[in-house]
């Protein structure tokens, strides 16, 4: 995911630009990544996007160290990506220091312009991208940069983007298409690092007197470590951290459309995003017909495979440790008396891939009714009352989304009021639009993202009173 840092106001200092030493220029014979074995044949990766430098101060920056990156459908090495540390850190921290100073003062009109540049220089290269996220196998990080780096560019804000060390590629090609588009150098950095170094690096972005807004989307346990570092500089924040959301089906509700919403909300992504619904809760008297339609559309609409095949639906989850929580979270349940309706094992496609699966005779005392699962998991709760599945639904020490199904106005009203979420979808499986303030209460974090509340995230409120005039 990202991490976006925002610069403190211009000082009267002037600070001494990267090292040429230390800048890498595009090459000729820049590598073109080489996808092997799909059902279309070798998709080839461009080369203008596909960037393995970070990106400080209008320029490519090498590092002394390298890290892989591996598409997780097919194991295949995508390319070899500068593991930038405190050293880059520090440098881009100072880049974006500089370029605030000037971009700041920037009109709202001229920022607009290029942005709107930005944005067309995507639509145009959109299939490329495409590659690129498919190839990444998670399609979460580029909505995310985009929306966070948007608003804080809109603002007149710089930024330094740490990507997470699986999906780098989407947030270093959006620095390509920045370049072209005419962002003035040091507005946009991107500093990629390993796992390994990951702690450091966010470490010396977190605590630099230069950095005065943090804003990340991630776990909650790694969020309360940014929050720390934070704390001691009184740095602003924005916190998108982890969900648990609950999608519950009343006995009004219309059970066909239930299914449809429970299939948009649980299974993008293959279930990898932070608003998917990790419980469902479905009341007695229409909880049979729902897990039988249910289990019906999942075994016909939802096709496990490589990205790039054209009947795929389901791709692979990010990597190992990922299908490994998954697989724990499903036969602890088993253990615990649920019962696999559909799937409920990895994909025979490959060792990153699982089957949409789901579960009935689900408990509260199970690991995939208490933890976020972040895989193809739906486990099925059976209530009785409102007051219950509001109970179950608010017991979760995270608050991000929530979705539910009825018909009843007056039971809609009382719900969507009693939910400790930050979003609601009612009768509705997908509820993110760029227009709609993102983000939870609880643990699930802190701030908005999108809609005008989002811009709001990066500006500060001044109150200045003349007199004597």
């Amino acid at each position: 995911m990202a991490t976006c840092f925002r610069l403190r106001s211009c000082l009267a200092l002037h600070l001494p630009r990267t090292p040429p030493s230390r800048v890498l220029r595009p090459r000729a014979d820049y590598p073109v990544a080489r996808i092997r074995g799909y059902a279309r044949g070798p998709a080839r990766l461009s080369s203008a996007l596909l960037r393995t430098d970070g990106f400080v101060g209008g320029s490519w920056l090498s590092a002394a160290a390298t890290f892989p990156v591996h598409d997780p459908a097919s194991g295949a090495e995508l390319g070899l990506v500068a593991d930038c540390g405190v050293p880059e850190a520090r440098a881009a921290v100072r880049a974006a220091y500089e370029a605030f100073c000037s971009w700041r003062g920037v009109s709202a009109k001229e920022r607009s312009s290029l942005l709107r540049k930005w944005y067309n220089l995507m639509i145009q290269n959109k299939d490329d991208l495409a590659k690129i996220i498919t190839a990444e196998s998670w399609n979460f990080p580029s909505a995310m940069i985009t929306r966070k780096v948007g608003a804080a560019l809109a603002a007149g804000c710089t930024v330094v983007v740490k990507p997470a060390e699986d999906t780098p590629f989407s947030a270093l090609a959006l620095a390509a298409l920045a370049d072209q588009a005419g962002i003035p150098p040091g507005v946009y950095n991107v500093i990629p690092c390993s796992q390994k170094k990951a702690k450091e690096v966010g470490e010396a972005l977190c605590t630099d007197p230069l950095v005065s807004k943090i804003s990340f989307t991630g776990s909650t346990a790694t969020g309360k470590v940014l929050l720390h570092h934070a704390a001691n500089s009184v740095k602003r924040v924005s916190m998108e951290l982890g969900g648990h959301a609950p999608f519950i089906v009343f006995d009004s509700a219309n059970v066909d459309q239930a299914v449809a919403g429970a299939m948009a909300s649980k299974f993008r992504n293959s279930g990898q995003t932070c608003v998917c619904s990790n419980r469902f809760l479905v009341q007695r008297g229409i909880h049979d017909s729902f897990v039988k339609k249910f289990a019906e559309a999942i075994k016909t609409n939802l096709h496990v495979g490589n990205g790039f095949e054209e009947r795929t639906t389901q791709g692979p989850l990010i990597n190992e440790k990922a299908v490994e929580k998954v697989e724990k979270h499903v036969s602890d349940a088993i253990s615990k008396g649920a019962t696999v309706v559909t799937g409920g094992k990895r994909h025979q496609v490959g060792k990153n891939f699982f089957e949409p699966t789901l579960l009935s005779n689900v408990t509260q005392d199970m690991l995939c009714s208490q933890e976020e699962t972040f895989g193809p998991v739906a486990p099925v709760i059976k209530f009785d009352t409102e007051e219950e599945a509001v109970a179950i639904a608010n017991v979760a020490d995270v608050g991000l989304a929530g979705y539910f199904y009825s018909q009843d106005p007056a039971q809609i009203w009382r719900v969507a009021e009693r939910l400790e979420v930050g979003m609601v979808g009612v009768n509705e499986g997908l509820i993110s639009s760029v227009e709609c303030p993102f983000g939870g209460v609880k643990q699930s974090g802190l701030g908005r993202e999108g809609s005008k509340y989002g811009i709001d995230e990066y500006l500060e409120l001044k109150y200045v009173c003349f007199g004597g005039l």
